[in-house]
């Protein structure tokens, strides 16, 4: 594909939407198929939900309820493609690890399941008989259970994920990281210690009674485009939208609704964020602190004043305790060092606390640039700081709200898939099935992949994901991955996962979401929960892509029928026969949450987990919300910015328009004006010629840190942006090979992908039109 770099002047949405969409279901070859099935997207009961994004459905549904990115997701799965033993037969695969993300997954759905053969380097088909009693063979001969890693993506269902957790368990190990690791697992930390709760407080019927919203690292039109009709919504009804983010994102900017006849036929558009604020990378903790601190200066004027307070004050003193030390801290910090850890001005602070004080109801939106930071967690409970200031925690139509990657990434959460045993219902596992749950905690994903490459982890089987590509340190664990004694996949597509694999590789073809589910009893429902904790039934409708595909369910059951000692409490062929019988079991080790379960998921719009804090009911030690010190307003602890090194850079990992998560649907980034290619590095004009960089030069990218270990990318295209000063951007996941696996948050230990000390070094000399 020709390249080519032309900004874009559309909105987001729009005939650029349309046009997309229809491309890629003439790409994926299956424009009736995927068509059809577009129409029952995000149908609850009588459809399926959304295989991409975790944004929540309304209810009742719209009459086309998918976004651009989820209708390529469904193209993507319902793919007429075929990848066959045929094509197994005709590449070995050290030649298809040269190919590209794209063209791997565009060979279509895996149909046959697939043993690696040594001799010829190449995938031969074998049965599911074989293949099933290889795999609990060689998980049997493991010195010890924790050996083993058992990962599951956030695609996999309630029922799925349930059945995965129980049979990790029951091996005997509680090794279960999951996408949250590299994700969200800071606000799975985060939010217990503020407000008692792992998730968001808001509803979608919160958003259409907020006076005001603010959003932090969220680029939404690539992300979670279904998001903009709220926000439409608020801003058509008055309501200011805040926005903190590095990179200037159109669908933050403005967007033409492709459901409004007027807004396509006039080609109108609406300003979605009022005020746009580029905060530095990693300058959040400053920024949110600087509004503090203008916030607490407005209601210092307002009591002088004698006019009503600024804060809440009545919600402080009964809902919270720390503010007294949260407050000194704040007062203490200067405007001139928070303007230059933030990357904002004085004046921009101010006027962020102004228009907030001026909102009775907010909503704070974030994603993974608040999570994805060394100090991702206090990201997170800044902003919550932020709304407590104000009692915007726990009523209607304000709240905290952080948007999910991967469509039930949050619901697996729900159902058991966790390391940590503090959050496994021991006591419940043991009365309900007669096991004891391993003690001890199992592994995250940077747990795994240290225990990979120093050896100590011999067998991986995946549950869905693209664990290798989605994984930081790439350089170092692609050849630790090889030396494992066994890698399992069930997928529904070639990733390179499937061909960066152990001594032993097994490849088992599932099921996708959108298609029909048919076991014993009949067709199955299977359940999600969303961003915002709904909890709903969906079915599939399209053609399987094969005979021998199998569900979920059905290949975790057969593989734990082959693994574990036969237990009289467990009927795994009953539970594939009816998930309703999961749901029953799941029901009883949570029924707090699932009570009812097969009755209350067929309720309209589903039902929702309940939530403490919400209802301003904290459940933490000391009964209350807690505002946290800062105590840090450091951008990277592993380098800082400093006159001696100005050549070092922080660069950030992005997403474009044209993927989800790992999967790549093409390479085009049309909002950024990117076109043919991914190997593109976003720089500010400024330190394009301090660097003496010119637009189309090649560079290479290289971490800066000392840790005896040399870690690169390229060569990638130097491509103006804007992006503050002493920034960049680049690719995920191409970029990932530059995280060093000990470069995480603190606590929860996701890889700060998005806050990484580089530098650039010039390596092709080009001519001034971009041609070497």
């Amino acid at each position: 594909m020709t390249q080519k770099f032309k900004p874009y002047r559309g909105a987001s949405g729009g005939w650029g939407s349309a046009y997309s969409v229809g491309n890629i279901l003439l790409r994926e070859r299956t424009p009736f198929v995927g068509a059809h099935a577009l129409l029952k997207q995000n149908r609850p009961i009588e459809g399926f939900a959304c295989v991409s994004c975790a944004w929540a459905k309304p209810h009742p549904s719209k009459p086309l309820a998918f976004c651009e990115n989820g209708a390529k997701a469904t193209a993507w799965e319902t793919t007429s493609l075929r990848c066959t033993p045929e094509f197994f037969a005709r590449h070995r695969l050290s030649e298809l690890r040269n190919w590209s993300d794209y063209d791997l997954e565009q060979q279509g759905r895996l149909t046959h399941p697939l043993r690696w053969d040594a001799d010829s380097d190449r995938y031969l088909p074998v049965t599911w008989e074989e293949a099933i009693a290889e795999i609990a063979a060689e998980l049997k001969a493991l010195e010890h259970p924790d050996e083993a890693v058992f990962y599951a993506s956030g695609r996999a269902s309630l029922e799925a994920s349930y059945l995965w957790q129980l049979l990790a368990r029951m091996y005997g190990t509680n090794n279960l990281p999951d996408s949250s690791n590299m994700c969200h697992e800071s606000t799975s930390v985060a939010l217990p210690e503020s407000i008692g709760v792992p998730v968001g407080t808001v509803t979608l019927n919160d958003f259409a009674h907020a006076d005001g919203l603010m959003i932090f690292g969220h680029n939404t039109s690539s992300n979670s485009p279904r998001l903009l009709h709220e926000l439409e919504a608020a801003r058509e009804r008055g309501a200011p939208i805040l926005t903190f983010n590095p990179l200037r994102e159109r669908g933050l900017e403005r967007f033409t609704d492709p459901q409004s006849p007027t807004q396509m036929l006039t080609g109108s558009s609406i300003v979605i964020s009022t005020h746009y604020h580029q905060v530095a990378i990693g300058g959040d903790v400053a920024a949110i602190a600087g509004i503090c601190k203008a916030l607490l200066a407005l209601d210092d004027a307002a009591i002088e004043a004698g006019t009503a307070r600024v804060l809440d004050s009545a919600f402080i003193a009964q809902h919270t305790q720390g503010f007294d030390a949260f407050e000194q801290e704040i007062r203490g910090y200067a405007w001139e060092t928070l303007e230059r850890r933030s990357g904002l001005t004085r004046g921009a602070m101010e006027a962020a606390a102004t228009v907030y004080a001026s909102r009775e109801r907010v909503i704070a939106i974030y994603g993974m640039g608040l999570t994805q930071h060394r100090h991702g967690v206090l990201n997170v409970q800044m902003l919550v700081n932020l709304l407590l200031a104000r009692g915007n925690i726990g009523k209607e139509g304000a709240g905290i709200c952080p948007v999910r990657g991967h469509s039930n990434v949050q619901g697996q959460r729900t159902v058991g898939i966790t390391e940590k045993v503090e959050m496994v219902p021991v006591d419940t596992l043991r009365e309900q099935f007669g096991f004891e749950v391993p003690p001890k905690d199992g592994v995250s994903t940077v747990d795994a992949c240290e225990g990979i490459i120093a050896g100590r982890i011999k067998a991986f089987v995946s549950l869905g994901g693209n664990f290798v590509r989605a994984a930081p340190d790439t350089g170092q664990l692609e050849p630790a991955w090889s030396k494992l004694r066994l890698t399992v996949q069930i997928v529904t597509k070639l990733n390179r996962s499937t061909l960066v694999h152990g001594q032993k590789a097994y490849i088992l073809p599932c099921l996708g979401r959108t298609e029909i589910d048919t076991q014993a009893s009949g067709e199955q429902q299977h359940t999600t929960e969303d961003s915002t904790a709904c909890i709903r039934a969906w079915r599939g409708v399209a053609k399987p892509a094969g005979e021998l595909l199998r569900s979920e369910p059905a290949i975790i059951a057969a593989l734990a029928k082959a693994l574990l000692p036969a237990n009289p409490r467990i009927d795994w062929d009953a539970w594939v026969a009816d998930y309703g019988l999961i749901r029953d079991a799941i029901a009883t080790t949570y029924p707090d949450i699932f009570h009812d379960f097969n009755v209350r998921m067929l309720e309209p719009g589903g039902f929702h987990k309940p939530l403490g804090a919400s209802q301003r009911q904290w459940e933490t030690p000391s009964g209350k919300a807690q505002f946290i010190v800062p105590g840090t307003l450091a951008v990277n602890d592993d380098v800082e910015q400093s006159p001696e090194r100005r050549e070092v850079l922080n660069l950030m990992t992005i997403r474009s328009n044209d993927q989800f998560n790992t999967t790549v649907y093409g390479d085009n980034d049309r909002f950024r004006g990117i076109y043919g290619t991914r190997s593109v590095i976003l720089l500010h004009r400024n330190d394009m010629a301090r660097l003496s960089l010119d637009e189309g030069d090649q560079v290479q990218v290289s971490t800066a840190v000392d840790d005896g270990i040399h870690r690169s990318v390229g060569p990638l295209r130097v491509t103006p942006y804007d992006i503050p000063e002493g920034c960049c951007a680049g690719y995920y996941p191409e970029c990932n090979a530059l995280v060093p696996l000990w470069h995480h948050e603190e606590k929860a230990k996701v890889p700060a992908a998005k806050s990484i000390p580089v530098t650039l070094r010039r390596v092709i000399a080009v001519t001034g039109n971009g041609n070497p």
